[in-house]
């Protein structure tokens, strides 16, 4: 028996999947990942994109830190892959528990998922650091120079930048996903960022697998690795089990 077959088999015998995902699972609708060798940290601008997308460069140069994040995170134009979908039904099959992501595209949510986790926020929300007022993407994307709330307040994306932790609540309510989930299912994550991969230690059921094209930190500690596109995987769950 292969190792997708093997991991069909195990999601045809779980009651509670929870699926754990990185930026492997948004790339195959053709967006770019952070960290490989075309991703976004290897590009050359005024500023290293980790300083860009940091709360102080945010504060100190809002003005640059929106060209770059107008430039290169506008999702808009790019659309849920079939990861995504699969995922959105076997939720809808009572199956999977939640999805939790360290994705800030809000792909999951796009493609009929209800329970997601998004430890390091959304592109999609959008608040003014004086009043609280929330605005979309489409009205920061398409704002000329730094998008401004009506009451005059600078407006932020409701997203985790480098120097901000990450929502308490959010982190608590995964860990517990994980903790309870008798199948983890973690794939196109390079297992790199913290404190978001430690999570997985706290895991206590039956079979955790990893699906990545690259070998990570924890393969030795997963049921079964999987080096392969994770929308290949997916597409094989679909055929047999929706």
């Amino acid at each position: 028996m292969d190792k997708i077959e093997t991991l069909i088999n195990w999601i045809k015998e779980s009651k509670r999947i929870v699926f754990f995902g990185g930026a492997g699972v948004s790339t195959e609708s053709g967006l770019k990942d952070f960290r490989s060798v075309d991703g976004l940290y290897n590009e050359k601008y005024d500023y290293p994109p980790e300083e860009i997308l940091s709360h102080s460069f945010f504060m100190d140069k809002t003005d640059e830190f929106y060209k770059f994040y107008k430039d290169k995170l506008d999702t808009r134009k790019f659309r849920p892959n079939i990861t995504h979908i699969v995922l959105s039904e076997l939720e809808k099959k009572g199956i999977l528990s939640s999805v939790i992501t360290q994705n800030i595209d809000g792909f999951h949510q796009d493609a009929g998922s209800k329970k997601v986790l998004e430890l390091h926020g959304s592109i999609k929300r959008n608040y003014c650091m004086d009043c609280g007022k929330f605005y979309d993407d489409k009205y920061v994307f398409e704002s000329k120079g730094i998008p401004y709330c009506e009451c005059g307040g600078l407006i932020k994306p409701d997203v985790v930048l480098y120097e901000e932790g990450l929502d308490n609540n959010i982190t608590t309510e995964a860990i517990h996903e994980i903790a309870n989930a008798d199948l983890l299912i973690v794939g196109g994550t390079s297992l790199n960022v913290y404190p978001a991969a430690s999570y997985l230690g706290f895991f206590r059921g039956k079979h955790m697998v990893l699906i990545n094209r690259d070998k990570t930190p924890y393969d030795n500690h997963c049921d079964l690795v999987i080096n392969d596109s994770i929308g290949k995987v997916f597409e094989k769950i679909k055929e047999e089990i929706i």
